[in-house]
């Protein structure tokens, strides 16, 4: 994901907003796709997210590691990461719930 002003706060940082929708997204697209049963999907109901350090341009990576995949509910741990500076952003836990639709 890029940085750009619309991503940034009035301060010229990554809004760490930005950072959480991130992070959520991540865990979203991983827990989604751990789900074995037809009709269901993973909707975040907890979010925790550290913000480590600042970023005020370039690229952002997201990575999404499984803590617990069960039946119903799945947390995931999400490190953001600056690509270029190999620098770490924020850390996040996000927990999911599946639902039917």
């Amino acid at each position: 994901m890029p940085i750009t002003d619309k991503t940034k706060q009035p301060y010229g940082i990554l809004h760490g907003g930005i950072s959480a929708m991130f992070a959520e997204t991540a865990a979203s697209i991983g827990a989604n796709a751990a789900l074995t049963e037809p009709g269901r999907v993973a909707v975040g109901v907890d979010l925790q997210i550290h913000h480590l350090n600042a970023a005020t341009s370039g690229q952002l990576q997201a990575k999404a590691t499984p803590l617990h995949i069960g039946n119903r509910i799945q947390t995931w741990q999400v490190a953001i990461t600056e690509v270029n500076a190999a620098k770490d952003i924020a850390f996040a836990t996000v927990t999911l719930a599946s639902h039917s639709l």
